[in-house]
């Protein structure tokens, strides 16, 4: 079945190249703008395609100590697919934007992004209906083909990142001020399946920017956001792996029945002066079941430095960061050295109130990017992560990638 789509979504993309060659009447324009893209000349209407993929590799190293509580590991080197998308996105008539996603990575194919939305509706702003990123963390909000370090931090374990609804979202005082508010489907986090509906969940966000300069090389941005959970299964489970998908879960707080509601609170704040960046967001859960009331939390700070002068590219507060392109890319014309980033993470996730399973664990990650050039990236991160009161892992891993 992921053959047949994979060939259709193939044959739509070339008959849109092949359709915007021959009817040079119609006023648009097919170009490459770090991706493909086919726009008409008013700008009303526009068609991104493309894809991705990330290729990752790791070698993993438990101390006798998480060995003895998980068993050794199989398998010291693993590699994975870790992504592989197809999709298409785009607006009509200049007020109407779409998108359709598709994961082939894993056994299965995967909807990612599904959604039709409605711009600049008057007393509202945006409106988008389907299954996209609820507003809610910032580390969710920018696109995983921009993240810093391979994996995000561990306060995404604690909600879904898509589920599928309706959100209303708009910019104030020159998008100095943002809000979103939404309700959804739960698919909860304890399914893979994104057309599960297990209750409800209504997310909020406030976002602003006391501090931005004229080109946003320079800014500070300040978050809080809020979700409240209520699945009709009444379980809710944690489980926080360290920054890799390739390594073991070691923290979980196993299956949490009875439970009544979920309600999150997440901090955020990003500052970004020119090469240099932070990043930190707090999280804190109250799991409310008929027996007690659990509270767990996660936190982390991120930094990161261009060693070749190029800067974060901050989108707006529901799209978060967005591509870098170095000032000279790496061989072809310009015989560059491309972009090169260092970067360090730590971060400290405390399940303890739940004390038939959980604990703490602490992480900190270093990376290496360099980009190649806009839709090249090779990451290199190194981390040490401890269980507390079980043992530590360490982990080096690399990824190649490319998006277009």
């Amino acid at each position: 079945m992921r053959w047949k789509i994979f060939f259709f979504s193939i044959t739509c993309l070339f008959f849109v190249h092949s359709y915007s060659q021959e009817q040079t009447e119609n006023s648009f324009n097919f170009k490459w703008d770090k991706g493909f893209k086919l726009e008409s000349n008013d700008k009303q209407f526009s068609l991104d395609f493309g894809g991705q993929i990330f290729l990752d590799h790791g070698y993993f190293f438990q101390d006798n100590d998480l060995d003895l509580h998980f068993g050794p590991l199989e398998n010291k080197s693993r590699t994975e697919f870790r992504s592989a998308r197809l999709f298409l996105s785009g607006q009509v008539y200049g007020n109407t934007e779409f998108k359709f996603q598709l994961e082939f990575a894993g056994e299965e194919v995967s909807f990612k992004d599904f959604y039709i939305g409605i711009k600049d509706i008057p007393a509202i702003g945006n409106l988008r209906i389907g299954h996209f990123n609820e507003p809610f963390r910032f580390s969710s909000l920018s696109s995983g083909k921009y993240t810093t370090l391979m994996e995000r931090a561990p306060n995404n374990s604690f909600a879904s990142k898509r589920n599928t609804g309706a959100v209303i979202f708009n910019d104030f005082f020159n998008k100095k001020l943002s809000a979103q508010l939404g309700a959804f489907h739960n698919a909860s986090n304890i399914s893979n399946n994104v057309l599960t509906s297990d209750g409800y969940a209504i997310t909020g966000r406030v976002t602003t920017l006391p501090y931005v300069n004229t080109d946003k090389a320079q800014l500070l941005h300040l978050g809080i956001s809020s979700s409240y959970r209520k699945p009709d299964s009444n379980i809710y489970n944690v489980s926080i792996s360290p920054s890799s998908s390739l390594a073991e879960k070691y923290l979980q707080t196993g299956e949490i029945s009875d439970l009544e509601e979920a309600i999150l609170l997440n901090f955020e704040l990003v500052y970004l002066h020119g090469p240099f960046s932070f990043q930190a967001e707090y999280l804190n859960a109250g799991i409310n079941t008929k027996q007690q009331n659990i509270n767990s939390s996660s936190v982390y700070g991120q930094v990161s430095w261009f060693l070749t002068g190029e800067q974060k590219n901050y989108l707006g507060s529901y799209d978060g960061l967005g591509r870098v392109s170095p000032k000279r890319n790496f061989g072809g014309k310009e015989k560059g050295a491309g972009a090169w980033e260092v970067a360090a993470r730590y971060s400290r996730t405390d399940l303890s109130d739940y004390i038939e399973v959980g604990g703490v664990q602490s992480e900190i990650v270093f990376g290496v990017n360099w980009y190649l050039n806009p839709v090249t990236r090779f990451m290199l991160n190194y981390a040490h992560t401890n269980v507390e009161d079980l043992g530590s892992l360490n982990y080096l891993q690399g990824r190649l990638q490319i998006d277009f």
